[in-house]
């Protein structure tokens, strides 16, 4: 009887496993982004859509004519294009940095981006997150593009 007590207590001592640990959130997070690349790849209008704060708003930063500016794409719109187009976008990624504070995520990862099978442009994303009714959803997208990705 003793030997069992004290297998109990080892067990109540040790360390939890990796399957009794909360679950990360940055997997959440992570997936959320890929949920978007992958919806869109596929042109599916629907699931790109159930990605995002319905308010989400979506920029670019570009560079024309030696000057940066600001262009801002409604998400009703952005969603209307991908549901017209006749080529798959796919949005190529590297690898997703995540940061979390509370209900607040940044991810940042570079992309190739093509249409078909023809490259179109590269840059980065800098999304901002948000837990939001259970769930990570993408409140804004800034990101970069340009042709020379090296």
């Amino acid at each position: 009887m003793r030997c069992f007590a004290a297998l109990c207590l080892v067990a109540l001592a040790a360390p939890a496993s990796a399957q009794d640990a909360a679950p990360d959130p940055a997997d959440a997070i992570r997936a959320t982004v890929v949920a978007l690349f992958d919806g869109m790849r596929a042109g599916d209008t629907t699931a790109v859509r159930a990605v995002f704060h319905p308010e989400a708003r979506l920029m670019r930063s570009i560079q024309q004519t030696g000057a940066y500016r600001v262009m801002t794409t409604p998400l009703d719109r952005f969603i209307a294009s991908l549901g017209a187009s006749e080529v798959t976008w796919d949005e190529r990624l590297g690898d997703i940095e995540v940061r979390v504070d509370d209900g607040l995520a940044t991810a940042w990862m570079p992309y190739r981006f093509y249409a078909g099978d023809r490259f179109s442009h590269c840059g980065v994303n800098a999304m901002q997150l948000a837990r939001s009714e259970g769930q990570w959803v993408i409140v804004h997208i800034m990101d970069t593009s340009r042709r020379s990705c090296e």
